[in-house]
């Protein structure tokens, strides 16, 4: 049993600067030697790759969590959270969107407000302060008292002009006396964190700088204590609900990490290894041969179109990742990691090879071509399992499939308005590969199917 002060720090709607305060607080904390653990509402993955840097301990980043209201239930997300907050000092829940912006505009469903109310934790709630005065305690106080279930335990005021808006504003929230005013932040272009189509640029394509965030911590720190903020918090017990999973046997599995394939559900990667499985990090950019004595790879998500040139140029490597795939042990490729496996990315570059073991290839857009969540059911059997598993994910991304006649999907899938007729999942022998992450969480048998098809592969 572990006793750990915990907040959701939510906002307004997005672009309040929660994502700049929440880095910020998890650094200043970090740097004051307390163990901070962070977690992201919500199907994100750049986030969480921020989150793990502000709060690196002795450089070593800590990993970020995700917690979702739709894609996993709330034991599993009680647990998730539980888990990892056990051990720690402090546990800090970035929020998504709105506090209130969910998948639903009548319901609650994958909203910060439901994370909240499912861990029974205090929100801190960021307001945009720009142009406003006592307007803006208008502005908490329908907040407060639009779910009541939803404890907002103090307001961070972001962009606040001058000394005399913060005194303004502090006034004005003497209307609304259940909601302490906890920071006056101005406003400070130089420590924006630029933005990428999917939401924050990664921090590992510029370095990661990571002056940014004690930047970040600096900023908040001007206009907000801390330690004034823990001592409001309240001690919760974390206690894991569930047992590890047993361990099957032990595979060796490949996993495409750096700059251009860093986007993975942590959780996935957990119940890979409760299952039995090593996993053995590899860089498609930097690496010229694939780890020795793979049972199975998994290739993830994030921006293989960024780094196309080096891809390509990487002929070795992907020689070797064609010839795995064509042996006839698994491989399990989302989004980016699929894209690879195609014969080339169009971009506004040029056209780039691949690794080429899907007879397809990947054209970007401007415009995003398709973007929510997702639930798939296997029309066939899989590496992840039998025909019939469903599972849930999150789809988001600016490609397209061309030349794909006569490849047959093998996901049926729904998303928040139902069926979705757009062909998904596509399989070549023991090759599966979907624009859909999907988070094994919603479907732990998943992983635990991706291990036993990778020991099938050890006796073929």
């Amino acid at each position: 049993m572990s006793k750990v002060k915990a907040i959701v720090m939510a906002g307004t709607h997005s672009g309040c600067g929660k994502t700049s305060i929440s880095l910020g607080l998890m650094a200043s904390l970090a740097r004051r030697g307390m163990k901070v653990q962070p977690f992201k509402c919500g199907p994100d993955f750049i986030d969480p790759g921020h989150h793990s840097l502000a709060c690196a301990v002795d450089g070593k980043p800590v990993p970020s969590h995700n917690l979702d209201g739709w894609m996993l239930d709330e034991v599993t997300n009680l647990d998730i959270f539980n888990r990892y907050a056990a051990g720690c000092d402090v546990a800090v829940i970035e929020g998504v969107m709105g506090l209130f912006d969910g998948i639903s505009g009548t319901e609650d469903h994958g909203s910060t407000g439901q994370m909240a109310k499912i861990l029974g934790l205090p929100v801190i709630l960021v307001v945009d302060a720009r142009s406003m005065a006592r307007s803006a305690a208008a502005l908490v106080a329908g907040y407060a008292d639009f779910d009541p279930q939803v404890n907002i335990a103090g307001v961070i005021f972001n962009r606040v002009g001058s000394p005399s808006h913060a005194e303004l504003l502090r006034e004005a929230m003497t209307l609304v006396p259940d909601v302490p005013v906890l920071g006056c932040l101005g406003r400070d272009e130089e420590i924006v964190t630029p933005s990428r189509h999917l939401g924050l640029v990664t921090p590992d394509r510029e370095g990661p700088d990571m002056a940014r965030y004690q930047r970040l911590a600096d900023w908040v720190e001007t206009g907000l204590d801390p330690d004034h903020l823990l001592e409001t918090l309240p001690e919760i017990e974390a206690v894991p609900l569930f047992e590890p999973v047993p361990k099957l046997s032990r595979v060796t599995i490949g996993l495409a990490r750096d700059n251009a394939f860093c986007f993975y559900y942590e959780e996935n990667l957990r119940l890979l290894r409760g299952a039995g499985a090593k996993l053995v990090e590899f860089s498609p950019l930097a690496d010229t041969h694939l780890p020795e004595h793979l049972d199975g790879l998994y290739l993830g998500g994030g921006y293989p179109e960024l780094y196309a040139f080096e891809l390509g140029q990487n002929t070795r490597l992907r020689r070797e990742i064609k010839e795995f795939c064509e042996s006839g042990r698994p491989v399990y490729a989302e989004c980016g990691g699929f894209m690879f496996l195609m014969n080339d990315i169009i971009t506004g570059r040029g056209r780039y090879a691949m690794a080429g073991a899907f007879p397809i290839r990947a054209e970007m857009s401007d415009k995003f071509r398709a973007l929510g969540y997702r639930e798939i059911t296997t029309q066939a059997d899989t590496v992840l399992g039998p025909a019939g598993i469903m599972a849930r994910g999150h789809e988001f991304h600016y490609s397209s499939i061309k030349d794909n006649e006569g490849l047959q999907s093998v996901y049926a899938m729904t998303g928040r308005k139902g069926r979705i007729d757009a062909q998904e999942g596509f399989q070549m022998g023991n090759v599966l590969g979907s624009y859909v992450h999907l988070h094994f969480g919603s479907r732990p048998e998943m992983a635990q199917s991706f291990v036993r098809a990778c020991m099938a592969g050890m006796d073929a």
